[in-house]
C-alpha cells in the first residue's frame, strides 16, 4: 500500500475560496454570486480584490441562478455560492430550465455537502444532490477530495465551457494531493494500484479509503484505490480496467446509495463487465444533528466499514 502523509488539515471549501480568488486574477470575466453566505463559502478574498465582480443576492437562491444564467449571455463566467442543499434541492427548477436546458456556462459551487455539515442537521445536510445534478443533461458533476484538489478543480471549471456542479464540504480533512496538480475533468486519479479488490471513492471518502487500504494491507489484502473526483462524465475506462483486474469493487461516498457514484458504477458494470459490488453510502436515510465524526460512524462511512465491504465483496468473486 502506497504511503500517504499530510502535514496539515484544511476544509475543501477553503480550497474553493482560494481557487475562486486565483480564477478572478486569471480571467476578468469571472464573476461571483452568493446567497448571504460569503464567510461560509470563503469568498472574502475574491470580494476584496474584485468588488465590482461580486453580487450579493441575499437569501434568494432561485434569483441567484437566474441572474447567473443571464450573466453568461454577455460572456461572463459566473460562480454561484451557497450550501449544497440550497444549491440544488431549493433551486432545481431554475437550474433545469435556465441553466441546464440552455447549456449556460454557470458554475454551481456548493459547500457543506453531505453528513459532515454536522450539527446543523438534516434540514441542511443533503445526501441526494449528486443524483439530482448528474441526471441533468450536459451537467458536469465534480466532488474533489481535499483542499488542493478543490482549488485545482475550481480553476479547471473556469476553462470548461458549460454548466458544472462543484461539491465540497465544511470539515477540515488531511491535505494529501499535490499542490501543483493538474486537474482533468473526467479523468480518475489512481491512488494505489492493487490486485485483490477495487475501492472507488469520492470527496471526503477518499482519505477514509486510504485508511481502509492500510488496514486491508495489514490483513494481506492488496486494494486498488481510485479517486473519482468527476462523477459525470465518469472515467469508465479506468474503472473497467481496474475491475477486470481485481474482479470486484467497493464504492464509497458521503451520499445516499440511491443516485450517487455507486449507482453510476453499477450501471457501467451491468452494461460492460459484470462484477460483484458493495456500497459504502448512506442507506436511504436523512441525516441528523451530531459531530461529523459521530455521523460518519453512525451511518457506516468509516474506514472499518470500507474494510468490511471489501472483505464481503471479495467472497462474492467468481
Amino acid at each position: 500500500m502506497k504511503k500517504y502523509t499530510y502535514t496539515e488539515k484544511k476544509d475543501t471549501r477553503s480550497g474553493f475560496g482560494a481557487g475562486l480568488h486565483e480564477a478572478g486574477k486569471r480571467n476578468e470575466n469571472v464573476v461571483a454570486l452568493c446567497a448571504d453566505l460569503v464567510g461560509s463559502l470563503k469568498m472574502d478574498a475574491f470580494i476584496k480584490d474584485f468588488p465590482e465582480r461580486f453580487v450579493q443576492v441575499g437569501i434568494a437562491e432561485a434569483n441567484m441562478m437566474g441572474i447567473a444564467a443571464g450573466l453568461t449571455i454577455s460572456g461572463k463566467i459566473p460562480f454561484t455560492g451557497t450550501f449544497a442543499n440550497f444549491s440544488t434541492g431549493r433551486v432545481y427548477d431554475q437550474i433545469r430550465q435556465s441553466i441546464a436546458y440552455s447549456n449556460k456556462n454557470v458554475k454551481i459551487c456548493a459547500s457543506h455537502a453531505g453528513l459532515t455539515l454536522g450539527e446543523d442537521g438534516a434540514t441542511h445536510q443533503i445526501l441526494e444532490d449528486i443524483g439530482l445534478m448528474k441526471m441533468l443533461p450536459g451537467m458536469v458533476v465534480i466532488n474533489p477530495c481535499d483542499y488542493n484538489q478543490t482549488k485545482a478543480a475550481t480553476l479547471a471549471i473556469m476553462d470548461y465551457e458549460g454548466p458544472v456542479y462543484l461539491r465540497f464540504g465544511r470539515p477540515v480533512i488531511p491535505v494529501f494531493t499535490p499542490e501543483d496538480q493538474k486537474f482533468e475533468i473526467g479523468k480518475a486519479w489512481m491512488v494505489n494500484e492493487g490486485t485483490d479488490v477495487t475501492i472507488i471513492a469520492t470527496g471526503h471518502m477518499v482519505w477514509r479509503a486510504i485508511e481502509a487500504g492500510e488496514q486491508l494491507a495489514e490483513l494481506g489484502i492488496d486494494a486498488e484505490i481510485i479517486n473519482i473526483h468527476t462523477i459525470k462524465p465518469l472515467d469508465e475506462e479506468a474503472i473497467l480496467k481496474s475491475v477486470k483486474k481485481t474482479g470486484c469493487v467497493v464504492t464509497c461516498e458521503e451520499h445516499n446509495k440511491f443516485g450517487g457514484l455507486g449507482e453510476s458504477v453499477a450501471r457501467l458494470l451491468t452494461t460492460e463487465y459484470l462484477a460483484p459490488q458493495e456500497f459504502v453510502a448512506v442507506n436511504d436515510s436523512f441525516g441528523e444533528s451530531a459531530t461529523p465524526d459521530q455521523l460518519m460512524t453512525k451511518y457506516k462511512l468509516d474506514p472499518a466499514d470500507i474494510v468490511a465491504a471489501a472483505q464481503k465483496v471479495m467472497k462474492r468473486k467468481v
